[in-house]
């Protein structure tokens, strides 16, 4: 099998609910001209055989790096240094809701207590 965009061509087809004669004119229309698959699907193809596995068993490529880097917990950087989103947790939400209350009620000791929260955290 060659990895030309002539292989595997996708069955004809025609639309319905036309009106009379439409159908076929279609389907000779794409007998004329056969559909081929589109380009992205070829190359995404030829890259998946290309791209080499990585050697889980073999030498690291960062001697240096801490196994635990990019986690949220251990020695390295963090999720968020390491690029990583970070989803919301309910602690979050909650900060953020209470936030919003001693805004709107100008609490100026939960504003302290909440900087203080999340300084710790």
């Amino acid at each position: 099998m060659s990895d030309t965009a002539y292989d595997s061509s996708p069955a004809m087809m025609a639309a319905r609910g036309q009106t009379y004669g439409k159908a076929t004119q279609q389907l000779e229309a794409q007998r004329a001209v056969p559909m081929r698959r589109p380009p992205t699907d070829i190359q995404a193809r030829q890259t998946a055989r290309q791209a080499p596995l990585p050697d889980f068993f073999g030498e690291t490529r960062r001697p240096e790096e801490p196994i635990t880097a990019g986690a949220p917990f251990g020695a390295g950087p963090g999720p968020m240094a390491a690029g990583i989103p970070m989803m919301p947790t309910a602690a979050d939400e909650a900060v953020r809701e209470l936030r919003v209350i001693a805004q709107q009620y100008r609490s100026d000791e939960l504003m302290d207590l909440l900087d203080a929260y999340e300084f710790q955290a």
